[in-house]
């Protein structure tokens, strides 16, 4: 079963999965409100109403941001995400595809205030998600923001202590960020931890790359 496929079957219990993990405190989604709530707080207090998400889901975040005016767009993978997100956001624009891949060339032709990927990122090899940051900037309007939530730990020390603690549910497949390692390519980028696996980080465009070709090729 590829992943398309895995994340289809998961999409009707999806909320239900992610709120048992985080409510009992377990990896992998212990801290997974309080990521969304403080990437909304960022948002909600900075000027700009249009938002790009990444890896979207069921539009937990994205749903709350749209009752509040703002234009939603977005890219899932999931079919059965993006019909379940329209259920709550008609007037979104959402579009099916990889977006590690390439982004829908109908997103290519806006810039956005802010862009957000929640727990959609951590499939991503390192160097990927590298790659991914530096071409999102150049989506970014002048004063916009790229903020990820997801499974991510301050230090690789951090990530081994959280992975004995797992245990036997441990995914090796995923690979998660480490806030110092990530910090040495991109010196602007903010991390605030929110539980023992989980953390959001804040990403400003840069001069370096208010000229960046933004493609993702």
């Amino acid at each position: 079963m590829d992943n398309h496929e895995r994340f289809d079957l998961w999409a009707d219990d999806y909320d239900q999965s992610v709120r048992v993990s985080d409510d009992e405190g377990r990896y992998p989604f212990a801290g997974y409100k309080a990521v969304l709530n403080k990437i909304y707080s960022h948002i909600v207090s900075r000027h700009g109403k249009v938002v790009l998400d990444l890896g979207f889901g069921t539009g937990v975040l994205t749903t709350k941001l749209y009752e509040h005016g703002y234009q939603i767009y977005g890219q899932d993978f999931s079919a059965r995400m993006i019909e379940l997100a329209y259920e709550k956001m008609p007037d979104a624009r959402l579009y099916q595809g990889d977006f590690s891949v390439r982004l829908a060339p109908a997103l290519m032709r806006h810039r956005y205030d802010f862009i957000i990927a929640t727990y959609s990122l951590h499939h991503l090899p390192d160097e990927q998600k590298v790659n991914l940051l530096h071409r999102l900037m150049g989506l970014l309007n002048k004063e916009g923001r790229i903020y990820i939530g997801d499974i991510a730990f301050s230090t690789r020390k951090d990530r081994e202590i959280s992975k004995i603690q797992a245990g036997k549910a441990w995914d090796d497949d995923e690979i998660y960020f480490i806030a110092d390692e990530l910090k040495e390519v991109f010196p602007q980028m903010e991390f605030e931890p929110m539980s023992h696996c989980a953390g959001v980080f804040c990403l400003r465009r840069s001069d370096t790359d208010s000229n960046t070709n933004s493609e993702l090729v």
